[in-house]
């Protein structure tokens, strides 16, 4: 039995990759070349939507505690519904809620600024932008803030979303 063997030399190889090269700029000129589709069709009910910051209407978080509360404003959904909700919530520096409970449990990013959130007994842990938290339904906890501008982005499976007081805590 005769085995041929293939030497494969350096000056293959070169050729090898120009061949490559030419084949592949060859087939961008072609991708180029070929006319646009630049005609869109109208979408009947998109799924997604862009708000600009400027388009953020920002309302009292806690009506309850007047000027004292932390502002929300509303990215989709509806905090006061029972519908899956983003919202960002924007601490004043200096901010600390009372001890209180939600109804729900949420998910949190810090966007801006230090935030703490955690149990009312614990160390202040400042958490900074990218920072996540989940606070569970019915646990008792305290949320603060430090900075000249501190902003969480908040989401919600299902609403409505209410802060209770402590005595309400399961």
């Amino acid at each position: 039995m005769k085995i041929n063997k293939m030497i494969v030399r350096p000056k293959h190889i070169l050729f090898l990759f120009i061949y490559l090269g030419f084949v592949s700029c060859d087939n961008n000129k072609k991708r180029k070349n070929e006319p646009e589709n630049t005609i869109a069709e109208p979408i009947e009910n998109p799924t997604n939507s862009v708000l600009l910051s400027s388009e953020i209407v920002w309302e009292k978080l806690n009506p309850a505690r007047g000027d004292q509360s932390p502002k929300a404003g509303t990215l989709w959904g509806d905090r006061n519904g029972e519908v899956a909700t983003g919202f960002l919530a924007k601490f004043a520096d200096g901010f600390s809620s009372p001890p209180h409970i939600h109804n729900v449990t949420y998910r949190a990013v810090v966007i801006k600024g230090s935030i703490h959130n955690d149990d009312p007994e614990a160390l202040h842990m400042w958490m900074k932008p990218g920072s996540f938290w989940t606070q569970p339904r019915g646990e008792s906890h305290i949320t603060a803030a430090r900075g000249q501008e501190n902003i969480a982005l908040v989401e919600i499976d299902k609403g409505p979303y209410f802060v209770k007081p402590i005595e309400e805590a399961f």
